[in-house]
């Protein structure tokens, strides 16, 4: 076991346990919005740890290639999509949790 290996492994476990946060607020948090934060924000960058650390670990270029283009697709389109979701939610008049203070929507 070298180097690389240990780093692609710590990456994996780093990721891995943001993606089990980012499931835990999106039992716990209470409206839409907060889940919509907690299903982009820990999960993309867990997904992103996840892909990297497997980039590490494998061998051949094309592999590597296409890891990490999936890591940039990851990291483009979740931020997109979740604005999108709480402006529909915001449209559809999805309910707001009592600790909202500012809807800068209205």
């Amino acid at each position: 076991m070298n180097l690389l290996d240990i780093l692609a492994g710590l990456f994996v476990v780093a990721g891995a346990s943001l993606t089990v946060v980012a499931v835990i607020g999106l039992y716990r948090l209470p409206d839409v919005y907060a889940r919509m934060h907690a299903a982009t924000k820990p999960a993309t960058l867990g997904i992103t740890l996840c892909l990297v650390g497997a980039a590490l670990a494998v061998d051949d270029v094309s592999d590597v290639t296409k890891l990490l283009l999936a890591a940039t697709f990851q990291l483009v389109t979740a931020p997109v999509s979740a604005h999108l979701i709480g402006r529909a939610a915001h449209e559809a008049g999805a309910r707001q949790s009592d600790h909202t203070v500012v809807d800068e929507l209205d």
